[in-house]
């Protein structure tokens, strides 16, 4: 009988991390974050990279990839990929983006250039309300651990109504 609880307890703890470590980002694009964000409030989220940025790769795989980002941008945000230099049109709210510097390298696209106010640094992250507005932009590569907080801060409104200082300092962590 020992046996068997000592199993089920190994088979149980296995079967928990297995679920987790597979946690992965269900990316959408812009467009149909907007249009699920109609139909069910909820926050978005953009990652804003570029292919060529070696910091947003890091954030793919060292950040993104971690199953407690993963599983509380899944379940609080509509996590966006959107790529600051792609080609294709986006409407939004009325305004079409393009970019219009699309034939010459590294030419950022309009809707890019609207969500970093101007300031295109890559990685960014917009972070926009259940309106579509946006709330802030963060800058620069995150470790995950660094990255957990600012996502709470944000997913549950706390920033309006506590300071970044004291959130962060009385945050608790998931992450092991």
């Amino acid at each position: 009988m020992k046996k068997l609880i000592i199993i089920l307890v190994l088979l149980t703890t296995y079967t928990i991390h297995a679920q987790e470590s597979n946690e992965v980002i269900h990316w959408y694009s812009f467009e149909e974050a907007i249009k699920l964000q109609k139909e069910n409030p909820k926050k978005i989220f953009i990652d804003v990279y570029t292919d060529w940025c070696g910091y947003c790769k890091k954030m793919d795989r060292e950040t993104f990839s971690n199953p407690v980002i993963a599983r509380y941008l899944n379940d609080n945000f509509y996590p966006v990929k959107f790529d600051a230099e792609q080609k294709g049109n986006v409407v939004y709210d009325g305004t079409t983006y393009k970019n219009t510097n699309a034939d010459k390298r590294r030419g950022s696209h309009e809707l890019a250039q609207a969500l970093l106010q101007g300031k295109m640094s890559y990685p960014s992250y917009a972070f926009l309300n259940k309106k579509g507005q946006l709330i802030t932009v963060v800058q620069g590569y995150i470790p995950a651990p660094s990255f957990e907080p600012i996502i709470h801060f944000f997913g549950e409104d706390a920033f309006t109504n506590i300071e970044w200082e004291k959130f962060s300092k009385n945050f608790q962590s998931e992450i092991k």
